[in-house]
């Protein structure tokens, strides 16, 4: 193909796409004022943090480009920063896939009730995710001395002789805030699973049936899985972000650092430097590697739900 015909071709393609745009205008006005927000809120923040972990940038003085220099201290000298590396993706690994299917095997059991039963239940299973004296609760439960729930029934029962510093040692400060992440994991995801369940044609189902689909097992994997895949994504999207995003249960549970760093997180870390030590640079990298890092895992989880019903 000569140059002259790639730019006319190129200017036809331009041209098509400008009349399309201008064909639907109107759609394109209602969708502005979402896009300017998302854009000046959302996109441009963390087009900045990059552009910040290239620097030193302490918010007195201005940026200063040192290139490279945080991230290699950040993966080379910074020991802390490794082991919240370490405990997040424990983290992940444990409380995310679980509490995903953990939020899906509820929604589809609460799908099943009667209307206004179901509408109790959602309230009773979501209600942790959003209430802020959870983290009472469970201080209570797990409170490093006699009165603690856990230890005065152990030590009630003689499985105990002393009171156990659940929140405060190490050897048990992970479980603590793993069993709590995943009490919580009932959020935006579970809503999510539950509406698309709601939604599913019910002629779907008789169609099954009369297809051979002989339990429910099999009508979950062949009709409502594949007929809700964009719910799955969100409730994917979420769990990631969720998993990765840990640092208020731990502050609240096992104070801001914890001991020996054993639940410190990444997102702890964030904050350490970035509102405390206010090492914007650095705190920007932190950022980065952890949004990055949420990007790789939304893809593989995105490859496998492709799957999903196939």
């Amino acid at each position: 193909m000569s140059l002259s015909r790639y730019i006319a071709k190129v200017k036809a393609r331009d041209e098509s796409r400008a009349r399309e745009i201008y064909k639907h205008r109107v759609c394109y006005m209602f969708l502005a004022p979402y896009a300017v927000v998302f854009i000046l809120f959302f996109v441009a923040p963390v087009v900045i943090s990059v552009f910040f972990s290239f620097t030193y940038f302490n918010v007195l003085e201005p940026p200063k480009f040192i290139g490279l220099r945080n991230y290699i201290n950040l993966l080379l000298a910074d020991d802390v920063f490794l082991i919240s590396m370490k405990n997040t993706f424990v983290m992940a690994a444990i409380t995310g896939p679980i509490g995903y299917i953990m939020a899906f095997l509820f929604a589809w059991f609460i799908n099943e009730l009667p209307r206004y039963v179901r509408a109790f239940v959602t309230l009773v299973f979501y209600a942790p995710s959003i209430s802020g004296s959870v983290f009472f609760i469970w201080a209570l439960i797990f409170s490093g001395d006699a009165y603690g729930y856990i230890n005065g029934v152990l030590m009630f029962f003689g499985l105990l002789d002393q009171p156990v510093l659940w929140l405060t040692d190490p050897k048990f400060m992970m479980p603590v805030m793993l069993v709590v992440i995943l009490w919580m994991s009932l959020g935006a995801g579970f809503l999510a699973f539950l509406a698309g369940l709601s939604t599913i044609d019910p002629t779907l189902y008789e169609a099954g049936l009369v297809d051979g689909i002989s339990n429910r097992w099999q009508e979950l994997w062949y009709i409502t899985l594949p007929n809700m895949k964009g719910m799955l994504m969100f409730g994917a999207v979420m769990a990631i972000t969720q998993s990765f995003g840990v640092a208020d249960v731990t502050i609240a549970l096992a104070g801001f650092p914890s001991t020996d760093y054993a639940v410190h997180t990444v997102v702890n870390h964030l904050i350490d430097y970035g509102s405390i030590r206010f090492e914007m640079g650095y705190a920007s990298a932190i950022a980065t590697i952890l949004f990055f890092t949420m990007i790789v895992c939304n893809y593989l989880i995105q490859k496998m739900l492709k799957r999903v019903g196939t």
